[in-house]
């Protein structure tokens, strides 16, 4: 039976869906029913009567194809093994088994995975300059695989990513670029390609080979890609080469949507789309279906605020009635906002019956949500993270909350060995050896055991390549035992005892209960908070720039713990209540079937989109918050921006805005004022909310 379009669309997607341009360009607005435009234009082709397998659909994930072509399948009874649709990869991979002696492959090529691919990529690095690895700045492979393949899928110079990103590492210029050619030849000599080769290879088969370009051109007449502002120079590329004049292209996205820029999607592959493909047709789907009205003039307000070059003007509209306002509500710091959400959600289940599956609290980063996670433990509140791990669960943080841990209880060797074991060539063994010589050097020399550590016989067991990163740690830690007791390292110790040989830390165990501690030995002269500001002035802030790409994050991450550490007034107090928080029952098994049980859901905003819940919680609105400091700094606003909009049109029924007036991260209180895009945005599209710790938050529905 034919599909009545007309009947099952609104005004318009039915316009989307049965265009005869050439070139379509289709911005979806957030809830407006994207995935149903798409699943009816490929309904409409085949209506057309288009062939399935002249049909290519591109998408972002594989569960996006799959949900896709099943949903046109259920319309159409069209098998979906008759079209060609999936990632950008698994289309790539396709066409390149059939051709891949033309790219420097056999057919029979293997795929790594990202594990596979980061463990060759080193091993090749070795081979080539292992001496520039064994620089005191230099990055870890890992952290130079992510930086060369972010220049091959963005198609700029690679000195120019090494110049913005590691102008810090001598030499990088020179030795970087060897590396990624001999990765290269590599795996062209084994056969074998990651995922960045299923890209390149597949643009460099359609650039050199004009009969490929032609019979694949030829095939696909009709090309549809979704998510068209998630896409990056390369993809964008591959699009452009197989477009003939027998093509037409359909491009479904949103501009307002554009939000991975930082993991390589171009923004203006959307923006500059018209002017790429000359002839586009303009198609706005504007009808919103998930929102109240209330929240979308609020929506609309706050893109309305930025420059009108910077994107497609479009207004989301209602097809919902009623509802309240969004809500700004000021709170008097971060642990004030977490009591006052707490309380807002147990309204809203006790009271109104919502189910904590119905509730998302958002934040621009991790870090803006770690009094939350404290709050919520406390109160028993069952939590889910969906953004990852707990704030404190992330592996940079036990990594520096291991070293305060070591600080405060050098008997601790299950934190000193997570220390050492970051270094070269550093295991569990030598890490308990390392404590146990200094354990004896500091009972024989009546030293403490943090000046034992810097003793040359110890220095000597230390290998070679982690030598440099064990000097630097036992500095940072002495600097920072001298600022938490106030003076120089010195503390008395008895003989030795005898030695247990079954047990690598079982000697400096006993050897150091003998050592008064430092509580009992000096007064504390320097805050817990001075003391971890000390710490991350030290070897581990420096540290994470060679293990991570992401270190500026994990960096602003360990800083606010400077913040954090000013609730307490001793490290002890600090480390007792990390340790109580870590053991809390709410941090479920999602994988041992929890995901199903009711709670609230915790998420970065980049990880909910796609997402809508009827309650939105979106806290740290406020400037250098939200937007980043980093981003004012840097000049990117705009993406914030477009973030923002994303967190404010996943909330269906409310939306709720707070911010800490107070901030005390980074050890330097101030005040903070509301995120510029709620202060841009029209003051009659959300109303001011001014309560107390102890008061709720109500709506009157």
């Amino acid at each position: 039976m034919p599909i009545d379009f007309s009947a099952e669309l609104n005004s318009d997607q039915l316009a989307a869906v049965t265009s005869r341009d050439r070139f379509a360009l289709v911005l979806a607005g957030a809830g407006s029913g994207k995935t149903r435009t798409l699943t009816y234009r490929v309904a409409w082709l085949l209506e057309q009567g288009v062939p399935p397998w002249r049909i290519l659909l591109l998408t972002f994930t594989n569960k996006a194809a799959t949900e896709m072509l099943s949903r046109v399948e259920d319309l159409t009874g069209v098998p979906r093994s008759e079209f060609w649709g999936g990632t950008f990869h698994s289309i790539g991979q396709r066409i390149l088994r059939t051709n891949a002696e033309l790219v420097g492959r056999r057919k029979d090529y293997t795929i790594l995975d990202a594990s596979d691919a980061d463990s060759l990529f080193g091993k090749v690095c070795k081979r080539v300059n292992a001496e520039f690895l064994k620089g005191k700045n230099a990055p870890k492979p890992k952290v130079i695989f992510d930086l060369i393949s972010y220049a091959r899928n963005t198609r700029r110079p690679l000195g120019e990513i090494i110049e913005e990103r590691m102008p810090w590492v001598p030499d990088a210029e020179r030795v970087i670029p060897l590396y990624g050619e001999a990765y290269a030849e590599e795996k062209r000599a084994q056969n074998l390609c990651d995922f960045d080769d299923l890209l390149e290879l597949f643009l460099e088969l359609l650039e050199n080979n004009p009969s490929v370009r032609e019979q694949y051109s030829k095939r696909f007449r009709h090309i549809l890609v979704d998510e068209f502002q998630d896409t990056n120079t390369l993809q964008s590329e591959i699009i452009r080469r197989l477009i003939s004049e027998e093509n037409s292209l359909t491009a479904v996205g949103d501009d307002a949507q554009c939000i991975y820029t930082w993991r390589g999607a171009n923004y203006e592959n959307i923006t500059r789309f018209p002017e790429t493909y000359e002839g586009t047709a303009l198609h706005k789907i504007e009808i919103n279906y998930r929102s109240t009205p209330q929240i979308l003039d609020f929506a609309n307000s706050v893109l309305a605020s930025r420059e009108e070059s910077l994107g497609f003007s479009k207004t989301l509209r209602a097809t919902r009635q009623g509802g309240r306002k969004p809500f700004l509500v000021p709170t008097i710091d971060a642990y004030d906002q977490a009591r006052l959400v707490i309380r807002r959600i147990s309204s809203l289940v006790n009271d109104e019956d919502y189910s904590p599956n119905d509730i998302i609290v958002l934040y621009r980063a991790h870090v803006h949500a770690k009094e939350l996670e404290l709050e919520l433990s406390r109160a028993g509140i069952p939590f889910l993270i969906t953004s990852g791990v707990q704030f404190f669960q992330q592996a940079h943080v036990r990594d520096f909350v291991a070293i305060l841990r070591f600080l405060v209880n050098p008997t601790d060797g299950v934190a000193f060995s997570r220390i050492l074991a970051l270094m070269e060539k550093v295991g569990p063994r030598t890490a308990g050896k390392t404590l146990e010589l200094a354990g004896k050097i500091a009972a024989k020399k009546k030293v403490h055991l943090f000046t034992a550590l810097s003793d040359e016989a110890v220095l000597k067991k230390i290998p070679a390549p982690a030598l440099d990163d064990y000097r630097d740690f036992i500095i940072s830690l002495q600097d920072m035992h001298e600022s938490l007791c106030g003076k120089d390292l010195e503390a008395p110790a008895e003989e030795p005892a005898e030695a247990e040989e079954d047990d690598l830390f079982a000697f400096a165990a006993k050897n150091l209960a003998a050592i008064p501690s430092v509580a009992e030995t000096t007064r504390v002269a320097g805050t817990p908070a001075e003391v971890v500001r000390i710490g991350l002035d030290g070897w581990y802030g420096d540290f994470i720039r060679k293990i991570y790409a992401d270190w500026q994050q994990r960096g602003d991450d360990l800083r606010s713990l400077i913040g954090f550490a000013e609730k307490y007034e001793s490290l002890d107090d600090l480390l007792a209540q990390l340790a109580l928080l870590n053991s809390e029952t709410n941090k479920e098994d999602v994988d041992g079937g929890e995901r199903d049980r009711p709670m609230i859901r915790l998420s970065t905003i980049h990880q909910a989109k796609g997402l809508e819940y009827p309650i939105v919680f979106v806290i740290g609105c406020a400037e250098e918050m939200f937007p980043l400091k980093r981003a004012i700094e840097s000049g990117d606003v705009d993406e914030e921006r477009r973030l923002f909009y994303v967190a404010a049109t996943r909330a269906k029924d409310e939306l709720y805005m707070l911010y800490p007036k107070i901030r005390s991260s980074y050890g330097e209180p101030g005040l903070m004022e509301a995120s510029r895009f709620v202060r841009e945005a029209d003051p009659n599209s959300y109303e001011m909310l001014h309560v107390s710790g102890r008061s709720s938050l109500r709506s009157n529905r």
